[in-house]
């Protein structure tokens, strides 16, 4: 069954005439005739009376009319809606991401939109490593913005799926700062000190990070476990306020430590460096999402 199909049977009930229904609907008026036969054929009775004279519906015509109006009306809003959705796509370029990417290297990138891109709409979705990987193949996102390092397994077909790095970071263990710049938590390895630390919830890609190079590092400091959060901005409050050391991004807190509101609490051996890959599908995206490939992951 066409939805023209029932179109042409309305405007026949309404005009009650072949000929003028033909006219109106654009077509000979042997094609209107064989179009409503092949709807009578699909309903399985006849849905008008024959003879000659006015258009009269049969009871099961005057029963189907209705619905073919309801039919017709919620097909065509259908569609409407499926057109406005597919030009707000085309108009919509989507990248899932981690929440502290999309407030460092995300907000960056957000300032520095060429000019061409300024009348499109970025949607940014943030969510664990793992969910950013399962909607870009799901194909619910243009882009995946992620972390890249070796304790960090991003398992994306090759054959389906390309990267490009675009951005290289450290974790770095920062504490609030005290008299003269010096951080108020320390991190060492000698002696019974421990430092107050402020952990990642294990499910984050940072926390595995910090918990790899920790578990691998000859010279791990003893720390004693006070908060643990899954939120990387909450760790970074928190540390603002002196509850605590922890290993956070530079991008993040470099100009805090630059203002000496936070500090180092270790030398350079403490750091986590690592990178940020952008990866996509291999197919052809819209023509705005190939336009932001290009700008930003070609620099």
């Amino acid at each position: 069954m066409q939805l023209k199909w029932l179109e042409d049977f309305i405007v026949l009930a309404q005009e009650r005439s072949f000929t003028r229904a033909a006219e109106l609907r654009h077509v000979t008026h042997p094609a209107f005739g064989r179009r409503i036969r092949a709807l009578e054929e699909w309903a399985g009775t006849p849905l008008v009376e024959k003879g000659g004279g006015p258009v009269t519906l049969t009871p099961a015509g005057k029963r189907f009319l209705e619905t073919a109006g309801q039919m017709a009306h919620s097909l065509a809003q259908s569609h409407e809606e499926l057109q406005s959705m597919a030009g707000r796509t085309a108009r919509t370029v989507t990248i899932v991401t981690g929440r502290t990417l999309a407030r460092t290297l995300l907000a960056d990138w957000l300032v520095r939109l060429p000019r061409a891109l300024h009348a499109s709409e970025l949607c940014i979705r943030t969510g664990s490593l793992a969910e950013t990987v399962a909607q870009l193949e799901r194909g619910e996102a243009d882009f995946s913005l992620v972390y890249h390092h070796t304790a960090l397994a991003v398992r994306l077909d090759a054959r389906q799926f390309s990267h490009v790095t675009v951005a290289s970071d450290r974790l770095v263990p920062v504490s609030r700062a005290a008299t003269e710049g010096q951080p108020q938590h320390r991190l060492g390895s000698e002696g019974p000190a421990t430092t107050a630390y402020l952990a990642y919830a294990p499910q984050l890609a940072l926390g595995r990070l910090v918990e790899d190079h920790l578990a691998n590092h000859p010279h791990a400091p003893r720390l004693q476990r006070v908060v643990e959060c899954d939120s990387p901005d909450a760790l970074y409050e928190y540390a603002l306020r002196g509850v605590g050391a922890a290993w956070l991004p530079w991008s993040l807190v470099h100009a805090d430590c630059k203002a000496q509101r936070l500090a180092p609490a270790g030398d350079a051996r403490m750091e986590v460096r690592f990178d940020v890959r952008l990866y996509r599908p291999k197919r052809r995206l819209t023509p705005l999402a190939e336009a932001f490939w290009q700008a930003f992951a070609q620099r």
